[in-house]
């Protein structure tokens, strides 16, 4: 079958490789779609981040591994002992590899388990290919009003509402989303889906302010506004919450100083570089900044969501592909076209 492996920076092969069969305590899924995440442009540009050089502990496997943990498809076959899935149910895959005795994991916590690796970026398979064998503990059953399109969705989805349900957002609040790239356009729905009074977006690309208003934003364009002051202008005095999705430093400084007095800032980009902040403008408002990293908890909450209308595939979806364009298409098609939001892969 055929399978997006990654090698090295820069460096994926569309590769034949053996079909898998599901193991003890696995379902062989055939995949419907899957989304290109930040997080594999990440590996593609600067990589290795999270996909390992010497063998994963408890994914067992080691680079080159195949990507995409963002997918949805169909089970077509279940390993000895399977119970939660059976052939033919149509499932999303939340895919955290923990080991289960950390302090993490004992507390519940295990998107922050101490060998915490992601299906698809740690090995042991991906969606980036037309069959996968997954762990049954890592799958959610997604109803039929739930497309599978939607269903590629489900895991950004949930990063942006364990993000807004971590922060002390409360009903009625104002927030500020800095960066509306695929994971700041789901954190919007998130904040809607949770009660927020005013969301204010900013973001420098058309494409993306476009998509932000659709959504409900009022947006802020930083090559027209100073977007601290215009925050604290539009909000007497500043936002709630902040979320910081871009993983720009200079826009973590931004994002906290648009926050009201012993407001919130969460950061929920995975930064490249370090960032340097002045704890002043923490310290002389009283304010907190914290952050996430994935999701727990969460999954049969969005897909609860998606089936009442957040999260919509069509106001998301900027680009669907096949598999054989994965990278001229979709990689590198996220790092030259600045319009695109979120890429689809067909696994076909």
């Amino acid at each position: 079958m055929k399978a997006l492996r990654w090698h090295g920076v820069k460096d994926l092969r569309l590769e034949n490789i053996e079909e898998p069969k599901p193991a003890k305590g696995q379902a062989k899924i055939k995949v419907e779609w899957c989304g290109i995440c930040g997080s594999d442009l990440h590996e593609y540009t600067a990589g290795p981040i999270f996909i390992p050089l010497e063998t994963h502990p408890l994914s067992g496997d080691k680079a080159p591994v195949v990507m995409g943990h963002e997918f949805s498809g169909q089970v077509v076959e279940v390993g000895e002992g399977v119970t939660r899935v059976a052939v033919g149910d149509r499932v999303v895959v939340e895919p955290i590899y923990a080991c289960g005795t950390c302090e993490a994991c004992k507390q519940g916590k295990y998107n922050l388990c101490d060998k915490m690796g992601f299906y698809g970026l740690a090995g042991g398979g991906g969606g980036f290919s037309e069959y996968t064998s997954v762990p049954e503990g890592m799958l959610h059953k997604i109803p039929d009003s739930v497309s599978f399109e939607q269903g590629a969705l489900v895991e950004p989805s949930a990063v942006a509402l364990h993000a807004v349900r971590s922060s002390k957002l409360k009903v009625g609040d104002k927030a500020a989303v800095f960066g509306t790239g695929p994971i700041g356009l789901l954190v919007i729905e998130a904040l809607k889906a949770s009660g927020a009074a005013e969301i204010y977006a900013v973001e420098l690309s058309e494409e993306r302010k476009q998509k932000a208003a659709e959504l409900g934003a009022i947006v802020i364009d930083p090559k027209e506004y100073d977007a601290v002051e215009e925050i604290h202008k539009r909000t007497q005095g500043g936002v709630d919450v902040a979320y910081e999705v871009t993983g720009v430093p200079p826009v973590l400084t931004q994002a906290i100083n648009s926050t009201k007095i012993g407001g919130e800032t969460m950061i929920v980009s995975i930064f490249e570089k370090e960032a340097s902040i002045h704890p002043q403008n923490i310290v002389m408002k009283e304010r907190t900044v914290t952050g996430i990293i994935g999701y727990r908890d969460v999954f049969p909450a969005v897909i609860s969501l998606m089936a009442q209308g957040y999260f919509p595939a069509d106001k998301l979806v900027t680009k669907r592909i096949k598999l054989d364009q994965a990278v001229e298409e979709g990689f590198e098609g996220l790092l030259k076209e600045r319009n695109q939001v979120k890429i689809l892969v067909k696994a076909e």
